[in-house]
């Protein structure tokens, strides 16, 4: 428990028995990385939340992400230092409190003619590592320069790439990471409200009356404080609002990804310079794919984007083949996702060069009461700091709100006693010598120490319950939907887990009609 956790703020969770509303500190609206961040920060500094999310939790741009924790190096070009040293500097962060759901790795970069100049390129990683420095210190390797043409990274390069790069950054589970964040928050007190739609406010003397809307009906909850976290829906939440108006433009702008069967042997990760100067990543992937991303296609709604379009396939595939020994066709991609990212308009022409920076409005009403928090922008690997900020603007509503804690203490499953993540393996491996260690490495990849809660009781496969295939068994099913609000199939198959990137289409099927039938 944070040090301001156990002091209670003036305003706890509590029902009024005139009028029957449950009455909170915060409603966060949206379930994402930074409303689940900002609830996680919030409950452990002694606030009563309520997070309101109208779909899963992290179902659509938080877990539709390049799966990063980086400091974004082609930012470095745009001149944003401030931006990159705040972003290598929660890399380690991460790296620290969610070592079961992070993954450093070395990144290729391979040069060639036409590119900017080698020393140019070693400048710039130089200054990566520099940044990357400034706060906290960096645990990863520096990078340095390499022969593609005898190092075995190389392999995977067409021979005219004979030059390159290495650097390092870290790969993460960006839905995990959001569901981590929030369990902490409701471990510490917050209540979700999964499924549930925010219809609007009002103010209403020193309360805002909230409605929102579940399966159930129409509901309303008193709070102090609302926070607008809906991130490409920003704005139409601040429709619901009075006398609100979207002060930052937002541009939306899609990101797709594929993912083929693996390409290359190895760890490492791969950062390519498309023909458009645009960058695109090679990720390993479940063991047995390559992740390849992304593009950048703005959109006038975020609710248009169902899928990626076939322009957008051939547009990674030509990525992948202007570099790779064996071509890549639109008929190898076995799984692909779309998310859009609600980037704050800064002028900038090109989608890839907007900002990732984030901002707030702050809004207080007439008489310098209620406050209205919205958040704009942002990345993925910020999120924690973006909710320290946000929190901050919050302070002086909340005189008893306890300080910034989120830094150190471990994330649900992170907590390994000390133990580097290869170390906790191996004991894990020793706990349950009749488990297979490949799936028991994937179960310990989604829960980190809190596998232990889905192994509790298991000895054999046997005990595992119904095999699902795709390394899915009913053991750990019924802990997603218990534990983990899984309320349908999808949410099991590709944010809990990834395993229906493992199944057929059938046995999809086949899951989705058991999971129907186990949950009504």
């Amino acid at each position: 428990m944070s040090a301001g956790a156990s002091g209670q703020a003036a305003w706890r969770h509590k029902r009024s028995a005139a009028v029957n509303i449950d009455t909170y500190d915060l409603l966060i609206i949206g379930a994402g990385i930074n409303g689940a961040g900002i609830a996680r920060d919030a409950a452990g500094r002694g606030l009563s939340v309520a997070l309101c999310e109208q779909g899963d939790i992290g179902g659509a741009t938080s877990s539709a992400s390049s799966k990063l924790v980086h400091g974004g190096l082609r930012y470095l070009e745009q001149f944003a230092f401030r931006l990159v040293a705040e972003s290598l500097a929660e890399r380690e962060v991460l790296l620290r409190i969610a070592p079961h759901l992070t993954h450093a790795r070395r990144f290729v970069l391979p040069h060639c003619a036409g590119m900017r100049p080698q020393w140019m390129v070693g400048v710039g990683l130089f200054l990566y590592d520099t940044l990357g420095s400034f706060r906290g210190g960096r645990s990863l390797p520096a990078s340095r320069r390499i022969a593609l043409a005898t190092d075995r990274r190389g392999e995977f390069f067409k021979p005219e790439y004979r030059q390159g790069f290495v650097y390092s950054d870290v790969s993460v589970d960006d839905a995990r990471l959001t569901l981590a964040n929030v369990r902490a928050a409701v471990s510490r007190g917050a209540r979700l409200l999964p499924r549930t739609g925010f219809v609007g406010a009002r103010r209403a003397g020193d309360m805002w009356i909230a409605s929102v809307e579940d399966a159930a009906g129409r509901h309303e909850l008193q709070v102090r404080a609302i926070v607008n976290a809906a991130g490409p829906w920003v704005a139409r939440v601040a429709g619901g609002l009075p006398g609100t108006a979207v002060a930052a433009k937002l541009r939306l702008v899609r990101g797709s990804h594929i993912v083929v069967p693996r390409l290359y042997d190895g760890d490492h990760a791969c950062t390519l310079q498309n023909d458009d100067g645009r960058v695109c990543f090679l990720i390993p992937f479940q063991r047995d794919f390559t992740l390849v991303g992304t593009t950048e296609v703005e959109v006038a709604e975020a609710d248009s984007v169902d899928a990626i379009s076939d322009a957008e396939i051939d547009y990674l595939c030509r990525a992948v083949n202007q570099y790779a020994r064996h071509q890549v066709v639109p008929g190898d991609v076995v799984w692909s996702y779309s998310g859009v990212r609600p980037l704050i308009d800064d002028g900038k022409a090109a989608a890839s060069s907007v900002s990732r920076e984030y901002r707030f409005m702050l809004e207080c009403g007439d008489d310098g009461g209620l406050p209205l928090l919205s958040v704009f922008g942002g990345k993925l690997t910020t999120y924690r700091r973006l909710a320290e900020t946000g929190l901050g603007k919050l302070a002086q509503w909340f005189p008893q709100m306890g300080k910034p804690w989120t830094d150190h203490q471990p994330l649900p499953g992170g907590n390994l006693d000390g133990r580097a993540w290869p170390a906790f393996l191996a004991d894990l491996f020793g706990e349950y010598p009749n488990l297979p260690t490949s799936w028991l490495a994937d179960l310990a990849g989604r829960h980190g120490s809190e596998c232990h809660a889905v192994l509790d009781g298991v000895d054999t496969v046997v005990d595992l319950g119904h095999n699902f295939s795709g390394g899915l068994f009913e053991r750990e099913v019924d802990y997603c939907i218990i534990n983990e609000w899984a309320m349908a199939a999808e949410d099991v198959l590709w944010r809990r887990t990834k395993c229906g990137l493992h199944m057929t289409v059938r046995q999809r099927l086949e899951f989705a009609e058991w999971f129907n039938e186990r949950v009504r």
